[in-house]
């Protein structure tokens, strides 16, 4: 029997935490960054042996994990990755198209030259990878570029609830650039993004930034159309 490809990274012994907080951490990324996929049974002795640990603790995680909504428990068939409903992405991207065209307008009106060096630095190491098939690396720069722009609001406020939504917003972002063209398509719109807040052009930014979301979720349906996951509810609820 062919043995079972290993995904998840062995957790560290030696942090601070308490092991079953390791653990949960470990999961919840893995479910953010779609290794665990929406739908996927969660066993917990596959769990516990990639992740070098005992049954316990998973147990635990999976348990805190289904509080906070990533997990689902079925009766008498066990632990699932919650699904994504075509609701939820609705309700997401509709907050997360306002308060991004705000964050990049007031950063039009607000950002340093020094910060517009940093966003073009981001933008370089994005078009280097655009084109490589590095989808994990071209979130993770992504995700960046997107916090760098908060940062450059100078709104606390509105940047705790860009943080509030990071979770959710990064479980799609990682689903949606993995639509073939995607990298290079968010590439182009980041640009004008950035054009656009060089120029100290506030509705061209909040333009170029609802654009952006728009097409991003785009990508996302048309992904879940393609590839009709499990564990993703076409249905709406009333």
């Amino acid at each position: 029997m062919p043995k079972r490809e290993r995904r998840l990274i062995p957790v560290r012994l030696d942090s601070y935490k308490p092991l079953r907080e390791v653990v949960f951490d470990s999961l919840r990324e893995a479910i953010i960054n779609g290794t665990l996929r929406p739908g996927e049974r969660l066993m917990e002795i596959q769990l516990a042996e990639e992740l070098g640990v005992s049954r316990t603790p998973v147990r635990e995680a999976i348990r805190k994990l289904e509080l906070e909504g990533f997990v689902v428990m079925v009766p008498r068939k066990g632990a699932y990755v919650a699904g994504i409903s075509l609701k939820d992405i609705a309700d997401v991207f509709e907050v997360r198209a306002s308060l991004e065209a705000l964050a990049c307008g007031l950063a039009a009106e607000r950002i340093t030259d020094e910060e517009l060096e940093g966003l073009e630095r981001i933008l370089v190491r994005l078009a280097e990878i655009s084109d490589g098939g590095h989808v994990p690396e071209f979130v993770d720069y992504d995700t960046g570029f997107h916090d760098y722009l908060y940062q450059c609001s100078r709104n606390q406020r509105l940047i705790q609830m860009l943080s509030n939504l990071r979770d959710e917003i990064q479980r799609f972002r990682s689903v949606s650039l993995a639509f073939p063209g995607r990298p290079r398509e968010a590439l182009d719109e980041h640009r004008k993004i950035v054009e656009a807040v060089a120029g100290r052009n506030i509705s061209k930014a909040q333009h170029a930034a609802w654009e952006h979301i728009e097409k991003a979720e785009n990508s996302l349906l048309e992904t879940i159309r393609r590839n009709q996951p499990e564990g993703v509810d076409d249905d709406q609820p009333d």
